[in-house]
């Protein structure tokens, strides 16, 4: 893994005000994975949270219940690169142990959310390249459709925050979010069709849900270059602005506002009913409505809306 440290080893800075408006960078220390540092309160809540950074290719700050994640080659436009797989697989694994975490906010660093795979970094490690195409027997992904889909499977909101570029792989990892805010001019497209190539990294299951078949065949077909604003127009975008931070945080907001368990048990019922049959999905909803009962976030969110105060939620429950 090219970067400080293993894989094992988490890079903790310490931020001395809110990522969404500025920060000062404290020079980084390696600790293992499993510390923490303390940091200054939470402005909004008065509580201490935990703040660090995972390894460079792949930067995560978690602060409160939100994990801020970039992807971290703003040189490169971000372009993806097989240490990027890897660590995109370690801060989603780490995230999804985090019962604290709530909702997730990906991006990518610099101008650029992510030019797609860039081949050649990764061609450099032929036989790296061929271990990550090789797929899992079990789970039926290999480690380029993982590495994206996994964000698909976590158990919390993913909300992606596009600006610049959001092409090949960059652009299936987007539709693996559950949202995607981006700037009008934003540049989206399924580029492989440039290359004589499919997309082959997840993406065409979510694509195939957000939009009509003909847009996209259109889209993977030919690898047209559109803008933000005609991803809202196709469906690929939740939303456009010129700040597109803006209108995720405001989304933020609204999510955390409910009980975690019943935030996670939603997604994982409407991501399992687009792909199964009537008798599973009405399967689920009963029985994930019975955790539900049984979740003691469930009654904090009860007693809030009877005496109309705010909720004060425990760890997310629900995976």
């Amino acid at each position: 893994m090219i970067g400080i440290g293993s894989r094992f080893t988490f890079t903790i800075v310490d931020l001395s005000v809110h990522p969404r408006r500025g920060c000062r960078l404290v020079p980084p220390r390696n600790v293992d994975l499993f510390s923490n540092v303390a940091v200054p309160a939470d402005g909004r809540t008065g509580r201490r949270y935990p703040r660090y950074v995972t390894e460079p290719r792949v930067r995560t700050e978690i602060e409160g219940p939100i994990a801020y994640v970039w992807l971290n080659r703003p040189d490169k436009l971000n372009g993806i690169e097989l240490d990027m797989l890897q660590g995109l697989l370690d801060a989603a694994a780490a995230i999804k142990r985090n019962r604290d975490v709530r909702v997730v906010i990906l991006q990518g660093a610099g101008e650029s959310f992510c030019a797609g795979l860039d081949f050649a970094a990764a061609g450099k490690k032929p036989s790296r390249v061929v271990r990550f195409f090789v797929p899992n027997p079990f789970r039926g992904t290999n480690l380029f459709q993982q590495a994206l889909w996994t964000w698909r499977e976590l158990p919390v909101p993913v909300i992606a925050v596009t600006r610049g570029h959001v092409f090949g792989g960059g652009f299936q990892l987007a539709v693996a979010a559950d949202f995607r805010f981006t700037t009008p001019d934003c540049q989206w497209s399924i580029l492989e069709a440039k290359w004589g190539l499919v997309p082959d990294m997840s993406g065409t299951v979510p694509l195939s849900e957000l939009v009509p078949a003909d847009v996209a065949k259109r889209l993977v077909m030919t690898g047209e270059v559109f803008s933000g604003q005609q991803a809202a127009d196709h469906g690929l975008a939740t939303g456009v602005a010129d700040d597109p931070m803006k209108p995720a945080m405001e989304l933020v907001d609204a999510l955390v506002a409910r009980s975690p368990d019943s935030v996670s048990a939603s997604k994982k019922l409407l991501n399992r009913s687009r792909r199964g049959g009537l008798r599973g999905a009405f399967g689920r909803e009963r029985r994930y409505q019975l955790r539900m009962f049984r979740s003691p976030n469930t009654k904090v969110a009860r007693k809030a809306g009877m005496t109309k105060t705010e909720p004060n939620f425990g760890p997310r429950r629900f995976r």
